[in-house]
């Protein structure tokens, strides 16, 4: 019997994870069976079950491919000298996630994918601790670039990395929720708004600020 290659058994891996991101986000994760994600794929329970045993695995691989993909976006990002600014490198990430994740399906469907997915780590502890680690992993990465700012003399604010790292974080969580409620903001409204605000020049006022009463 010829022996599979590995570029085939990655393709097919591959058809399995898209066939179940567009499943799970056009349906929903509770209402899709495995039968759909078979019929989306276009593949025989065997074929897909030697690569996954359920919708839990599925969807944790979805979760985990989208990190290490973000992971790949920050890397090329801290070898450039000196890095993208947020606003840039935001809008570069939040593309990889949003517009060329799933094969086949529209620019919303990620986004209301990842809504889901967050909805789960609150019954399921695999995914909660998947997850966990996906976001200490994205902020280590955004403080470390923060700290890459700090050294080329672009960032002086009086602000740990840390705090701008989970600001920015945040930011990107609430645009996908947007994104995925709503469905009509542009990525380069956020890449935009935060250009807009980092050209604050808070110099610029006169005195100190006072509180609202």
């Amino acid at each position: 019997m010829a022996r599979v290659s590995q570029e085939h058994l990655d393709a097919r891996r591959r058809q399995i994870l898209d066939g179940a991101a567009r499943c799970f986000a056009r349906n929903g994760f509770h209402a899709t069976s495995m039968q759909d994600v078979l019929a989306e794929a276009g593949l025989s329970a065997g074929a897909v079950y030697r690569y996954f045993r359920s919708k839990d695995e599925l969807i944790q691989a979805i979760a985990e491919e989208t990190f290490a993909s973000v992971r790949t976006a920050f890397v090329e990002a801290a070898a450039s000298t000196p890095p993208p600014t947020p606003d840039v490198l935001v809008a570069r990430v939040v593309t990889i996630v949003l517009e060329e994740r799933i094969s086949g399906a529209d620019r919303h469907a990620f986004a209301r994918l990842i809504v889901q997915v967050w909805a789960e780590t609150l019954r399921d502890e695999v995914l909660a601790k998947a997850l966990a680690q996906g976001f200490d992993a994205m902020r280590a990465l955004w403080s470390e670039l923060f700290d890459a700012y700090r050294a080329s003399g672009v960032l002086t604010a009086d602000v740990s990395s840390e705090v701008m790292a989970r600001t920015l974080i945040a930011a990107v969580q609430g645009f996908i929720a947007q994104q995925a409620l709503f469905g009509d903001v542009e990525i380069e409204v956020l890449g935009e708004g935060l250009r807009g605000l980092m050209s604050m020049n808070a110099g610029a006022q006169e005195g100190p600020s006072q509180a609202v009463r």
